[in-house]
């Protein structure tokens, strides 16, 4: 890297970008790199407060930033997976602009950031991959991941470090496409199920199920009754139902069933109860593979409970985990804005 005055840097070959602020109005690259400076570009690079400029002249040990840049983001994405698709798939890897590279969803999906390879790359001087958190549903064309480094130019030796770290452990981003789930919807209740109140889970859960790829099956609704919840639960299993929401009777009132319902199916219960609020009385069972999930009341008023942290892991084909669960509780706490803006929120973003 050699530094020179920009009066003497007429016909020399720019090493970096040069960005110019106006500010409130826009932040731009008023010169590229590879740009030959001319003598007319000399009042405007003063303007800029640029006396000295750094042509780059790198030797086989160099990275420029903007290869460096791209080398991370590829190797935060780009893996052969064991069923054969290509690498990186899931991602697009923007062309560097002022030295940084974006990284976004080629289409929706559950997102997978490994925290700890993320830290490993980060650990590396003067490397920099910043990402979203983990377990976040996100639409196409959603930047997630953006990588640079520090310096104009870093060793080779670092960034050869990243790609073997992520060769043996990585990616460290993945996207899980939404799966087709078809959908049986179970609603309890003696209020209900006798027509003194009008049925609120069906709209409520129809709502949720509407953001993924759902083929809903139908709905029963039957009354506080163990041997009833249990039996049409078997029946859309026989149906086909890849996935059977429950809901209602979830408290540990005295008539509240569903929890024992579920249980009494042979399903083995991940648990009941999650340290989220709302909806802390969430239940997660599986009868042989096939998900089970015990919907609590809060879904009916409340904007985002733990059940919308669930669905999209589900949806995903994830095999919901009891761990995965207890780690909710940091961050598990819903602050009821007035405008929900979840996923792009704190709310359950805490180490899961």
């Amino acid at each position: 890297m050699q530094k020179v005055r920009v009066e003497e840097a007429v016909g020399m070959v720019l090493g970096h970008d040069l960005t110019k602020i106006i500010p409130g109005q826009s932040k731009r690259a008023a010169f590229k790199k590879g740009h030959i400076i001319q003598p007319e570009d000399i009042p405007q690079l003063l303007d800029m407060g640029k006396e000295h400029l750094y042509v780059l002249d790198l030797g086989e040990d160099l990275v420029h930033e903007d290869e460096a840049a791209q080398r991370i983001a590829r190797a935060a994405v780009e893996k052969p997976r064991p069923d054969g698709s290509p690498d990186g798939v899931g991602f697009v890897i923007s062309s560097p602009s002022e030295g940084k590279v974006n990284i976004t969803t080629a289409h929706r999906g559950l997102l997978q950031v490994r925290a700890e390879l993320v830290d490993a790359i980060n650990s590396i001087d003067d490397v920099v991959l910043a990402t979203l958190g983990n377990n976040l549903p996100v639409e196409k064309g959603e930047l997630v991941a953006g990588s640079r480094v520090i310096p104009l130019a870093i060793p080779k030796a670092a960034i050869i470090k990243v790609e073997a770290i992520c060769a043996q452990a990585g990616p460290a981003l993945d996207l899980l496409p939404y799966r087709t789930h078809r959908v049986g919807i179970v609603t309890t209740g003696n209020e209900v199920f006798s027509g003194r109140i009008q049925d609120g889970f069906g709209p409520a859960i129809k709502k949720k199920l509407a953001q993924y790829p759902a083929e809903i099956l139908g709905q029963e609704i039957v009354p506080d009754d163990a041997q009833r919840i249990r039996e049409a639960i078997f029946r859309f299993r026989q149906q086909g139902a890849t996935l059977i929401l429950v809901t209602g009777g979830m408290s540990v009132d005295p008539d509240d069933v569903t929890p024992s319902a579920i249980r009494s199916t042979g399903a083995e219960v991940v648990t009941y109860g999650v340290p989220v609020l709302p909806g802390a009385m969430l239940l997660v069972a599986y009868l042989e593979g096939l998900p089970l999930v015990g919907v609590p009341g809060c879904v009916m008023y409340d904007k985002t409970t733990a059940f919308d942290l669930v669905l999209p892991r589900l949806f995903a084909g994830k095999k919901i985990t009891k761990p995965e669960l207890v780690k909710l509780g940091y961050r598990g706490l819903c602050r009821k804005c007035e405008v929900c803006v979840w996923p792009r929120c704190s709310f359950g973003q805490g180490e899961a």
